[in-house]
């Protein structure tokens, strides 16, 4: 199984999306920021590192919101998404399409990565 962490991080009403790499599996499908954990890692040095790596930000990780675990056809994995919050930087394109900051009611006007369905519809629940 492989260990991925991403992070849920919010700007007032508003969290992060971002659209993967259109080479990658699941090209062009939207996801939260983060990636793979590599050995000897605790998942919050991780997810600081990926979001390092990928978005050039400091982050300040705080409770895990869920925990998942999905079957790809190419891989099982077992997702952790964490609270987070940016610290230091701007978020920069260095390895996705496309970043954006939605709310909760334009969840559904994005195509997901499967492994997010049960954090979205959790974060639509929430906010009712």
């Amino acid at each position: 199984m492989t260990e991925v962490v991403a992070a849920l991080i919010w700007d007032q009403n508003r969290f992060m999306i971002c659209q993967r790499p259109a080479h990658k599996a699941r090209g062009l499908l939207w996801e939260f920021a983060g990636g793979k954990t590599e050995p000897g890692e605790t998942k919050e040095q991780a997810l600081i590192r990926e979001c390092q790596e990928e978005l050039d930000v400091t982050l300040s990780v705080g409770e895990i919101f869920m925990d998942v675990v999905h079957e790809y056809p190419d891989l099982t994995v077992h997702l952790t998404l964490f609270n987070a919050a940016i610290s230091e930087g701007t978020p920069q394109m260095l390895e996705h399409n496309d970043i954006r900051w939605i709310t909760v009611d334009e969840i559904d006007q994005y195509a997901f990565c499967p492994a997010d369905e049960s954090i979205l519809n959790k974060l639509k629940n929430a906010g009712k």
